[in-house]
């Protein structure tokens, strides 16, 4: 018996789980299965041809996207739904390729900017079209401009509902 989707009896306690569904099961499944896979499929598409995951590769745009190409590091975690900590270790690579550097914060000297180099554009642009080609296969060739617009307010409806605004959330960039 798969206790993940079984319906708990009508005469079940009160500390029962509410069980998802059979057809709930499914679309579970199939999210984390898509996930995974396009994850997957990223990745590899970027390894192959700009020489890095596709963690980095956000964190790229991200900072390309900024004024001066440049944002604090606690707000890049943001953005990026990482750890601090895992940003540092992502940056700190990036560093290493001459893609991006830190400078600290004249305001706060704790705080340190990540700034996107002039040769970290260069490997965006090298590394976009590729980019766009394997999120257009993957995603969007596959869906009609209905369920494009399903996917995106169902994903955002997810989102929000993860990320709390109370203080002290347990949010990935504020551990």
């Amino acid at each position: 018996m798969n206790t993940a989707s079984a319906p708990a009896p009508a005469s079940a306690p009160a500390d029962e789980p509410n069980w998802l569904t059979d057809e709930e099961q499914r679309v579970w499944r199939s999210y984390i299965e898509a996930a995974t896979l396009l994850e997957d499929h990223l990745d590899r598409q970027l390894q192959r041809d700009a020489g890095m995951p596709h963690v980095y590769y956000g964190l790229l745009v991200k900072l390309a996207e900024c004024p001066d190409r440049r944002l604090r590091m606690t707000e890049l975690a943001m953005h990026a739904k990482i750890t601090r900590s895992r940003l540092s270790h992502a940056v700190a690579r990036l560093e290493k390729n001459g893609w991006v550097r830190r400078e600290d914060c004249p305001s706060d000297k704790r705080g340190q900017f990540a700034v996107l180099t002039d040769e970290g554009v260069q490997v965006l642009k090298r590394s976009a079209p590729g980019h766009v080609a394997a999120v257009r296969q993957a995603v969007f060739d596959r869906l009609t401009p209905e369920q494009q617009k399903s996917l995106g307010e169902i994903m955002r409806i997810v989102a929000e509902g993860l990320q709390p605004s109370e203080a002290g959330a347990d949010l990935p960039w504020l551990r």
